[in-house]
């Protein structure tokens, strides 16, 4: 149960680490809509740049942001049944969740992505629109990363539940 334990610290810290650094690119993203509107609307002038930026922004901040989503649970799930359950039958259904629908879910994404990340390098991939943005397969690379870095904390949950319902059948 320690390596299970130093596991889900390591994971749990990790996240946290990268969660609250994707948090600022919200700030980034809110500044560069706030300049995209400006400029449309008062200037009457737009630039693809920005508006790839901003689509790329919000993708890293949902890539990279899940795992921390998840970290805090604050993933959508049906609330209404899961919060009349124990403690132990929140683990359970976190337990059998993560294993059956996460996990598999991460390494299909994972595995399915490579070819597509590292296309999209090889080729040198870069926005198709006139002044839009280059190296496209930086963005595409947030795609694997995003869900290893959710893969491990749905590890995590998963072990953290497994200790929770053993540490509760030896207490109860």
């Amino acid at each position: 149960m320690q390596v299970l334990r130093a596991y889900i610290r390591f994971v749990d810290g990790l996240n946290e680490r990268v969660g609250r650094a994707v948090a600022w690119l919200t700030a980034v993203l809110v500044a560069v809509v706030c300049y995209d509107v400006f400029t449309r609307y008062v200037l009457k002038n737009s630039l693809v740049a920005v508006q790839e930026l901003e689509w790329h922004l919000f993708a890293l901040i949902f890539l990279l942001g899940a795992a921390y989503s998840l970290k805090h649970d604050q993933h959508v799930r049906v609330d209404v049944f899961y919060s009349r359950f124990s403690p132990r039958k929140q683990a359970w259904v976190n337990l059998i969740g993560s294993v059956l629908f996460l996990i598999p879910f991460c390494v299909i994404v994972i595995v399915s992505s490579q070819y597509f990340v590292v296309s999209a390098f090889h080729i040198g991939e870069t926005s198709p629109d006139p002044g839009g943005l280059p190296a496209r397969w930086v963005l595409k690379a947030a795609i694997p990363l995003g869900f290893v870095l959710l893969l491990l904390q749905g590890l995590s949950l998963a072990c953290r539940s497994l200790v929770s319902i053993r540490d509760e059948e030896v207490d109860g």
